[in-house]
Parts: C-alpha cells; structure tokens; sequence
C-alpha cells in the first residue's frame, strides 16, 4: 500500500486570548481539537461543516502558515510539524494552495507569467528561456493561451483567474494541493468548468486534493471521501456515496438534509437543528453537539464520543453508533 501523500494525527490549534496591560491569558479558542485524516496520491478528502468550524484552519496548519499547538503533520512520511523554516523549505513545495478569492490571491502589479514563474524560480534552477518554456506549458495545461504570460490579473475573466492560481499551484509540481472554496466566488458555469480541471488535473498527474467546502453539491461533484467537521473536530469521515446515501452522525444527517436536489418533484425530508454553533472558547462538555442535538440522551452530555470505525471505511463520533447501530436514528422526543 502506498505511503500516504498527507497524514495529520491529532492536530490541535489553540489561538489564546489576552487582556489587560501584561497581556494575560484569559481563555483559548480551540479553533482545530484533535483533527486526525490521511490522503492518498489520487485522492481528493473534502473537508465540510458550517463557518467556524475549524475547516479553513486546518489548511492553514497543514500548509504551516500558522503553527500547530499539538499533533503531527506528515508529508510523505516526512514529520514537518515542528521543522525551522531552513528544513522546512524544501517540504514546502510538495503542498500548494488555491485561494478562495482568485484577484485578492494574485498579484496585481504583475504579469501572468511572472506569477506562475515566481515559484519556480525558488525552487528550481532553469536558464531564462527553459523557464519560459516552462510557464507556457503550465499555462497551456490550465486552458489558458500563450498571449497570456502578458496580461495582468485584471485583464482575466474570473474564471480564468483561478485557472492562473492553479496554473501557479502546479508550478512546482506539488503532490497535494489545498483547495479553500476555490469555485465559490465564480458563476455556477465557471464552477463546473473550473471543477472538470481540477479532477482531469488530478487524473494526469495524480496530485491529491484537500478540498475545503460549504456546497454539497460541489462536494458531490468532485470528493472521493468527506470529512464532515463540528466545533473544531471530525465528527464523521467516509466515502462520498456513504456521506450522501447514509450519513450516521446526525450534524452531517442535518447537512445532507439541506442540500437543495435538483429535481422538483423530489422531496427529502428534513432533520432541522436548533440553537447556534457554541463557543470554541468553552464547547460543550461531553458531545460537542449535543446541545443542539435531537437525539441527545444524557450519556452525551457528559461523554466525550470517539471517532470510531462502526462499518468498513466509515468513521463516526456518535454515541447513538457506538455498538453497530446503522439503522435511521430514533424520532426526537
């Protein structure tokens, strides 16, 4: 079996706050609480849950933008979680990212090719004319002409923006790329043509994908597996079929619910949740969903539930799963 392209164990990110003239700590916001995932060459996790959940930051920590206050981050095999930036320079372009807002992630002062060039020229030791030839083939891959290399990001379609981004993402031949709702800021037929990239992309070249998202059906379109996050933790983890045909957690039951199906006559019914998301900086005690669980017995208030295996492939942190139970949960009440 392969090694891996990503392995995260227990990944925690705890922002502290401070008041007063000292600058006391006063609490901790537990942004990211024991997060543990794997993802294999060729395969795209796509990571979902409401905003707050914590999905955005676990990018950020894998990608080392942001240091982890606990846990382990491999990158094939490799442990990077706690390398200076000397060693962890040369990890640094095995993992690329692709922005949610394609203008704000570019530079506008310069052009296209400079952009794609620019990673390549920290990396990699190319003659002027072998990196030119280089970038123009990148560009080419991503769907964009020749006569781009000269035109500024302002000069791009939305659409052919992100194209520019992942065009500069692939530069250094990454094995993983970070995708922050990289389709959510484009027009619906953009969206599709910008997803048919990634996923032809990954096919030729076998990059593995961690997808952040808040659209199920971009999730549909695009996943292999899905992790679905709560309050700074997987609640749930299993292959998209699994996700969207028998959702176990009830927070991902709720989410799967929601989602708009495009066919009139079809009606799903609803599990509605109440409440708002709680405080990262005092969760719950026992299931951090519990409080706005229908479901919830007292056993979750006062127990924390543990992501476990409960059929072949499919994790769930549910205490109502604990024993095998796959059947539809017990009505409210």
């Amino acid at each position: 079996m392969s090694t891996p392209v990503l392995q995260i164990t227990d990944l925690e990110k705890h922002f502290p706050m401070q008041r007063g003239l000292l600058r006391r700590e006063v609490a901790r916001v537990k942004a990211v609480d024991g997060v543990s995932f794997s993802i294999s060459p060729g395969e795209t996790l796509c990571l979902v849950g409401e905003s707050g959940s914590g999905k955005s930051t676990v990018g950020k920590l894998i990608l080392r933008l942001t240091q982890p206050s606990g846990g382990t981050i491999r990158l094939d095999g490799v442990d990077v979680t706690d390398l200076g930036e000397g060693a962890l320079r040369k990890h640094r372009r095995r993992v690329q990212m692709v922005f949610q807002d394609p203008y704000g992630s570019l530079n506008p002062k310069l052009m296209a090719g400079t952009i794609v060039a620019e990673p390549i020229e920290n990396f990699e030791s190319f003659s002027a004319g072998e990196r030119e030839a280089r970038v123009a083939a990148i560009l080419k891959k991503v769907g964009l002409g020749a006569d781009a290399m000269r035109r500024y990001p302002f000069e791009f379609s939305g659409g052919q923006r992100q194209r520019l981004a992942i065009a500069r993402a692939l530069a250094v031949n990454p094995k993983l790329i970070v995708a922050d709702e990289p389709v959510s800021a484009l027009d619906v037929s953009v969206q599709a043509q910008v997803l048919n990239l990634l996923v032809d992309l990954q096919e030729e070249l076998q990059l593995a994908y961690l997808f952040i998202s808040h659209d199920l059906g971009v999730v549909e379109h695009i996943g292999h597996r899905i992790a679905v996050m709560y309050l700074g933790r997987i609640v749930e983890i299993a292959p998209k079929k699994a996700i969207f045909c028998e959702p176990l957690h009830p927070y991902a039951q709720a989410l799967i619910s929601a989602a708009p199906v495009p066919d009139p006559h079809f009606k799903r019914e609803r599990l509605l949740i109440e409440g708002d998301v709680p405080s990262p900086i005092r969760p719950p005690c026992g299931c951090r969903f519990h409080t706005r669980c229908p479901f919830a017995r007292p056993r979750c208030r006062s127990e924390d539930p543990q992501l476990r295996e409960v059929v072949p492939g499919h994790f769930v942190a549910c205490h109502l799963r604990e024993d095998g139970y796959r059947g539809t949960l017990p009505r409210p009440g």
